[in-house]
């Protein structure tokens, strides 16, 4: 299992974008990294090996660009292989309910880091259950069990 470091995780995001500037073939994964990338245009300015070991304090209100993007390509990569089972089709249905992509996708970012910020606070393995239950709420539809 490949278990990037924060900054080998990070190159990987400024070097898919500026492979795709520079009309170079992307691989797979590239090109999904830069269709993230080109929904988020107020980050194109962090895509610098200067930001490499920057911090962004969340509690200096402050929104970490790869972690956002990092979770945005876990969703993707969720979605592509419906995994937690149902989360493509809560997807489905978000973006029914929003009309937009990546409004739903946003919401989803949400909850995976509800999930993920639970996992920490307990020193536990994330639950997909909080996540997909999470998701389920932004619907209004009843929390349910999971395996």
């Amino acid at each position: 299992m490949f278990n990037p470091s924060r900054e080998e995780a990070r190159r990987f995001f400024i070097h898919a974008w500026q492979k795709h500037l520079r009309n170079q073939p992307l691989a797979d994964l590239e090109a999904v990294v830069v269709d993230i990338l080109e929904a988020h245009p107020e980050y194109h300015g962090f895509l610098s090996e200067d930001y490499l070991d920057r911090d962004w304090p969340p509690e200096h209100g402050d929104t970490n660009p790869f972690l956002h993007l990092s979770l945005h390509l876990a969703i993707a990569e969720q979605l592509a292989i419906d995994q937690p089972a149902g989360v493509r089709g809560l997807y489905n249905e978000l973006h029914a309910r929003h009309g937009d992509a990546h409004k739903a996708l946003h919401d989803m970012l949400e909850c995976l880091g509800e999930m993920l910020w639970q996992a920490q606070r307990t020193q536990s393995a994330p639950d997909p259950a909080v996540y997909l239950n999470g998701l389920r709420q932004r619907l209004g539809l009843e929390p349910q069990a999971y395996p």
